[in-house]
């Protein structure tokens, strides 16, 4: 049996997803995964999004309220 998909929301930083996953882009095309682990940005920041680049940890005043 395969273990669930994780979802991780870390305080000030990204959201993880551990597992099989298919994240589709606003222009419905799927976007690429290279790891088994893909980091959602939260903070807008991010070079590469929807991905997390860790920019947030660069841009000090991000502080998300949940």
């Amino acid at each position: 049996m395969e273990k669930p998909v994780q979802v991780r929301i870390y305080p000030n930083g990204p959201i993880l997803i551990r597992g099989p996953v298919e994240i589709v882009g606003s222009d419905g095309v799927p976007v690429p995964q290279r790891r088994r682990v893909v980091a959602l940005c939260r903070c807008g920041h991010s070079a590469l999004k929807p991905l997390c680049d860790g920019t947030h940890k660069r841009v000090r005043t991000f502080r998300p309220d949940w």
